[in-house]
């Protein structure tokens, strides 16, 4: 875990296991290290990237609004398989946010993602970005073998595999609060009818 929180610290890519599937971090708020990530990837330049938090109590630390909608669905999901699209202060490298200013957020139940998040935090060290380890028009690796098939190379991530291999559950669901009343972006691992109370309360 120290090797993988040094290599964020110096501008590389590290892969680690989700209760979805493998993500790919890269320190958020480092230009040189997102670039990194998008020419890996294959990514096109204006395609927002979702970023890994320690905790619900990472919407205060990164000034994020609405915090009060935000705030429960967070207290209620978190960690868990729900990516919270809201606007925030802290500003990232140029890309990861939306052209709105919003920022996807994700708080993974995973073990091992979970203490990477933490470690990181410790360290003072990104946030790191969460968006899937694969190239762009690709699936995303779903085990260790295919995490391993994917970083063989020079130059590929480093994998932080010391530990259970990925869940491989549906993608994480995708709610946006910043408008009006939040909108589902994308259906995943969460359902309607779970969220549906919460939906209907923030929307309150």
């Amino acid at each position: 875990m120290r090797d993988a929180v040094e290599r964020v610290r110096a501008g590389g890519l590290v892969g680690y296991p989700t209760e979805t599937v493998w993500g790919l971090g890269a320190d958020a708020c480092s230009q040189s290290a997102v670039a990194k990530l998008r020419r890996w990837k294959g990514r096109g330049e204006d395609a927002p990237i979702s970023v890994l938090v320690d905790s619900p109590s990472a919407l205060d630390a990164l000034e994020c609004q609405p915090l009060r909608a935000a705030g429960r669905l967070a207290d209620a999901f978190w960690p868990g398989p729900l990516t919270l699209v809201l606007r925030c202060a802290r500003r990232f490298a140029e890309g990861v946010a939306r052209r709105d200013g919003a920022v996807g957020l994700r708080c993974s139940s995973h073990p091992v993602a979970s203490a990477f998040a933490e470690a990181l935090a410790r360290a003072d060290a990104g946030p790191v970005t969460a968006t899937s380890l694969n190239h762009s028009g690709d699936p995303a690796a779903r085990t260790a073998a295919e995490a391993r098939a994917l970083c063989a190379g020079p130059g590929d991530p480093t994998l932080l595999a010391d530990g259970p291999d990925a869940g491989a559950s549906p993608a994480s669901t995708v709610v946006d609060l910043t408008g009006a009343r939040p909108v589902v972006l994308r259906w995943g691992a969460l359902s309607h009818d779970a969220l549906a109370p919460w939906l209907e309360e923030a929307s309150a």
